[in-house]
């Protein structure tokens, strides 16, 4: 590098002076300077450029949601904290509204974006051009239809402060709604429309606890307007059935076969408690496991569907000639016995990739591509079956329990899969799993976060979420919250009472105990023991956020029962199987009580998050970093550890570090247990 030349004062007021003339347009600018090649850093770790193209492909399919505007946030807020939640929940709270009631204000059916039409001789540059002014005229159609939708008085509204209208009401106005979210990225639904033309069958997976909610009217007008639409069948396939219970997933296949006559409704689970062979934890560990009875109805509805397949349409059947040149387009030999009997680490083989077939020579491809149609009429290889559904609803566990060991990754985060996945359950079977989609349709925000459809990480509108989730759970009751004002001596009443008419101080505590949404953030997090770092008020965003992920995750067990049920089959259900020791106020929603406690599950769960400061090994796997089910992991295998020291110290009668201790506190501990140890040994050398 050259050395700087010393220039006076003088020269360098010309050089200001020339540069402003030059930024003025006096003075001809410099010609450009060509620009040098750079060499490569040294230090450099290999595979470092393979990594940087990995993690972009990851970004590439990064879901992408709205923003909610700081108004509407600040309002939801502050409404949160002054408008009461009714208890007890009427049992009408715990039906779920009909798909076809209409939307107030929803003027248009909403769609799902369909691939434009593509020719072989088409380049790739064309159909992504193609594909992207479609998706572009999509996009501009649903935000203009979801728009007129939603109130715009809701997100107009100016934030609310102290002493505004709202606050001084002393009835005010009802919480808003908060516009719905859907997947606005090409990306995720190219995967989409892939797994729709090649699969044969599709299982559209639902949530046994709300499964309406899943199954939005665009994705089945989708599903219809297909080009292969012909040859194409659709399985409905209830999931998580452990969770809601046989009652009400019983239910749920009854109203789905009757909306949707034709189509075959099954029940899975994907997951049994796993018991460990050492000493008894109170944390509860699953691993994938499909019953024997789910998986023998799930093979015989696969295996019914696809001799349906194999029958001529009936416009064929009435056609002599055309009945004897027809052909099914599907494999027409499938042992299903295998199918039924596989599982374990020799089933699941993923294909693409080096495993993918390749061609010797261009020309074998060109002439693969050119007599694609002809070979429509030629029997497939094998019988393809895709999964699709919206994010969370258990596709990826649901494939993990069929092979009966771990082979894609499934997470409590919503959206783990990136790229859709091709696995074979035996040599005439494979399945294909498609990532989730946040599919377009008229219900608020807070629905789809009560629903686990949306990232619990992603989601501003706490307050608003937790309202919407505590207006049909009784949280501060399955939470066992005492309510923030009783933290408090209670006021002494110096008013003078005749004898005899002075009220209880129970009645009058129970009186003005009335729950907000607030209050339920306040209290749970003054239960954690949770607070903000400077001010030391009460973590509000941390209970809320935990308190979804209790929600969304299934560690509050909940499910809606199907629209038409009566009020009073859920009162009775409420009073005698769910309700153990509700008998008196059965007003608990969609909320279902087993018999053991849930309320140790819940805090177990939460007290994993607060092993996250410790120090632990980032590993990034191909360039992308690390997920939220790591860390949950990590902070479980923590707290599981430290649990069992904690039972150890019991029984060695050692001291136990206090809660409030930081990690050196453990440090002088054991410089004391030590010390103690050097100086009995000193007096055994005495003695």
């Amino acid at each position: 590098m050259h050395r700087r030349k010393p220039i006076s004062a003088k020269q360098r007021k010309e050089q200001l002076q020339l540069k402003r003339a030059r930024k003025r347009g006096e003075v001809p600018a410099l010609p450009a300077k060509p620009d040098r090649p750079r060499k490569a850093r040294p230090g450099l770790p290999l595979g470092a450029a393979t990594r940087e193209a990995a993690a972009e492909s990851t970004r590439r399919l990064e879901s992408a949601f709205v923003r909610l505007p700081p108004a509407f946030l600040e309002r939801t807020k502050v409404l949160a904290s002054i408008l009461p939640l009714t208890r007890p929940i009427p049992p009408e709270a715990a039906i779920l509204s009909d798909v076809d009631t209409p939307s107030p204000g929803a003027d248009s059916q909403l769609t799902c974006p369909k691939r434009p039409k593509w020719r072989y001789d088409m380049s790739k540059i064309e159909v992504e051009a193609n594909e992207e002014g479609l998706f572009k005229k999509w996009l501009a159609q649903t935000d203009a239809a979801l728009a007129a939708w939603s109130n715009p008085t809701d997100l107009g509204h100016p934030p609310v402060h102290e002493g505004s209208e709202v606050l001084a009401n002393p009835e005010p106005d009802s919480m808003p709604h908060a516009p719905t979210s859907y997947e606005r990225n090409l990306e995720v639904w190219r995967q989409l429309w892939r797994v729709t033309e090649i699969s044969q069958i599709l299982l559209i997976l639902l949530d046994s606890r709300c499964p309406t909610l899943h199954l939005p009217p665009a994705l089945t007008a989708y599903l219809a307007g297909v080009s292969n639409a012909s040859r194409l069948r659709t399985i409905l396939v209830l999931t998580k059935v452990d969770i809601a219970g046989p009652d009400r997933a019983a239910a749920w296949s009854k109203y789905l076969s009757t909306r949707y006559p034709g189509v075959r409704v099954v029940q899975v689970e994907s997951y049994t408690e796993k018991h460990p062979d050492g000493e008894a934890s109170s944390r509860r560990m699953y691993q994938p496991h499909l019953p024997s009875a789910f998986r023998q109805s799930l093979v015989e509805t696969l295996r019914e569907t696809h001799a349906e397949l194999l029958e001529p349409p009936p416009a064929v059947r009435d056609s002599p000639d055309r009945l004897a040149k027809w052909k099914p387009r599907i494999k027409s030999e499938v042992d299903w016995d295998a199918v039924l009997k596989a599982h374990g680490g020799q089933v699941g083989h993923a294909v693409g990739g080096a495993a993918a077939p390749k061609f010797s020579k261009p020309e074998e491809a060109e002439a693969t591509a050119e007599n694609s149609d002809e070979d429509d009429d030629s029997e497939p290889e094998f019988l393809t079956i895709g999964l699709i559904g919206q994010p969370n609803v258990g596709k990826s566990s649901l494939l993990n329990a069929l092979f009966g060991t771990q082979k894609v990754r499934a997470s409590r985060t919503p959206g783990k899969t990136k790229h859709f996945q091709t696995l074979f359950w035996t040599r005439d079977v494979r399945l294909v799993d498609c990532p989730g989609l946040v599919i377009p349709n008229y219900i608020p925000m807070e629905t789809q976060v009560l629903s686990g459809i949306l990232p619990i990480s992603r989601v501003s509108a706490i307050p608003l979420c937790i309202y919407h989730a505590a207006s049909v759970l009784p949280l501060e009751k399955i939470l066992g919250l005492s309510h923030p004002s009783l933290a408090s001596p209670p006021v002494q009443d110096k008013r003078t009472w005749r004898e005899g008419m002075r009220p209880p101080e129970s009645q009058q505590q129970q009186r003005a105990l009335v729950w907000t949404a607030m209050d339920i953030l306040t209290a749970y997090a003054n239960k954690k023991g949770w607070v903000t770092a400077k001010a030391g008020r009460p973590d509000v965003n941390r209970a809320g956020n935990a308190i979804l992920r209790a929600v969304a995750e299934g560690r509050i067990p909940w499910a809606f029962w199907p629209p038409g049920t009566d009020p009073q089959t859920i009162t009775a259900h409420q009073r005698g199987a769910d309700a153990v020791n509700l008998a008196d106020d059965p007003g608990t929603g969609i909320w279902i009580q087993h018999g053991h406690d849930g309320d140790a599950d819940i805090d177990a769960e939460s007290d994993a998050e607060d092993e996250e400061d410790r120090p632990r090994a980032v590993h990034f796997d191909d360039g992308a970093a690390p997920s939220d089910e790591d860390d949950d992991d990590d902070a479980e295998g923590a707290e599981s550890e430290s649990a069992e020291e904690d039972e150890g110290e019991k029984g060695t009668g050692k001291a136990r570090l206090p809660a409030t201790t930081g990690r050196f506190g453990a440090l002088v501990l054991d410089d004391e247990d030590e010390g103690d140890e050097d100086e009995d040994e000193d007096e055994e050398d005495e003695g």
